[in-house]
């Protein structure tokens, strides 16, 4: 019985952990569903503001006797854009939250699986059985798990921060390089280890 101690301390661990990462994998696909239309919003944004800079006011017989109604229009788009992006930076923050909350419960398994580590011995960390995957797959899924938001996470912040005003093409393409991202990635993975480990979870 002392022998399957550690074993026992790292099993419990990690039954604590994955239900963190499910809870906060929901608030992750949360936060994304609600950046969709304030991308949208912004790509619209910069089409009208690409649209204005086209237009020659001058040339509208309608608009000659408002000499500053560009400028004026400009500062408006200009302004809700700015909004938009405050938003989006919100929302960017509640993603480094998630991250921090998963890389944190991660650690901590980690911590408590190294601590156990000479006494656990190789056989018991590689076995499997019907219903539980090895403590080794689990431990490597979890690490898997906490690379997959650290990358999405620094993609994500790296796509908002190009963001500028003089490239309104690139602002208009926004929505559908952010949609890319999941693409480069094994964007099932959270999912696919949850399952992996429900039986465990269970036990």
């Amino acid at each position: 019985m002392t022998q399957d101690r550690p074993l026992l301390a790292v099993q419990e661990a990690l039954k604590k952990c994955f239900p963190v990462v499910e809870e906060q994998h929901g608030l992750w696909q949360d936060t994304l569903r609600d950046c969709q239309p304030l991308l949208a919003s912004l790509s619209n944004l910069a089409e009208q503001l690409q649209a204005a800079q086209n237009l020659r006011f001058e040339d509208v017989p309608s608009l000659r006797a408002f000499p500053d109604l560009k400028e004026r229009l400009r500062r408006k788009q200009l302004e809700a854009g700015d909004t938009v992006l405050d938003k989006l930076g919100e929302k960017l923050a509640a993603l480094l939250k998630v991250r921090d909350m998963v890389s944190s419960h991660v650690g901590q398994v980690l911590q408590i699986y190294e601590q156990h580590a000479d006494t656990l011995g190789i056989e018991a960390v590689l076995k499997a059985s019907v219903v539980s995957p090895s403590v080794a797959d689990m431990l490597e899924w979890l690490q898997d798990i906490e690379r997959h938001y650290r990358s999405s996470y620094l993609k994500r912040k790296y796509l908002l921060s190009s963001v500028h005003w003089g490239d309104l093409p690139n602002i208009q393409a926004l929505p559908k390089a952010w949609d890319r991202i999941p693409e480069d990635e094994h964007q099932d993975l959270v999912q696919d280890v949850l399952l992996n480990v429900s039986f465990f979870l269970e036990e």
